[in-house]
């Protein structure tokens, strides 16, 4: 029987979805797709929406989300919810105490339908592990390990793949994945979901 996954985030999950008559995109969901056509009977459907926070995340969760009864819910968010910080400090942000709490609601909220659940470690800002982005980014990133051993879910440790990689040129701005960096991520989900499932 087929399974439904979402996969759910931001700009770097929605990755030109909305240009694709498939509403899959070009980014590291279209490469999981790819690799597990062969292998698994499984819809994969993106839902990633450019500049969203974990705040957007909520507000549309029902939505985007929990009205499509997924088997499985892959969640990547976080980058813009530090990024904000840094080129829009005049706009209302979000701070690791709110971040936590929403994302908490958000999964505490899931809890019910039984999907099993993928967290994905915000990846980077600037490819440089010294940059303010990245030092700024610590907290939510240990925030999604705190809530992934909670819920259960299954940790995707891209921040660290994305820290410890020898590769270069893994963005086209710090921040948007370049072929490269939706490989990596890609590969991380899926060494991450191999093992899990094997367990």
């Amino acid at each position: 029987m087929s399974q439904k996954w979402v996969f759910i985030g931001d700009s770097i999950t929605e990755c030109g979805r909305f240009e694709d008559p498939q509403d899959i995109g070009d980014g590291y969901v279209k490469m999981i797709q790819d690799e597990l056509m062969q292998k698994k009977e499984v819809e994969i459907v993106n839902r990633g929406v450019g500049g969203n926070r974990v705040t957007d995340l909520a507000a549309r969760w029902e939505e985007d989300v929990l009205s499509l009864k997924p088997d499985l819910i892959s969640i990547s968010i976080g980058i813009n919810d530090v990024w904000r910080q840094l080129d829009q400090p005049k706009m209302e942000q979000v701070y690791p105490g709110e971040f936590r709490e929403v994302f908490d609601k958000i999964l505490a909220g899931t809890k019910h339908t039984g999907a099993e659940l993928y967290l994905m470690e915000p990846t980077i800002i600037e490819e440089n592990n010294e940059s303010k982005g990245n030092q700024m980014l610590i907290p939510y990133v240990e925030i999604v390990r705190e809530l992934a051993a909670k819920y259960g879910a299954t940790l995707v440790p891209t921040h660290t793949a994305f820290l410890q990689t020898a590769q270069t040129d893994l963005t086209t701005d710090g921040v948007h994945m370049t072929d490269a960096g939706n490989r990596l991520m890609a590969d991380t989900w899926l060494e991450a979901f191999f093992a899990a499932e094997h367990n």
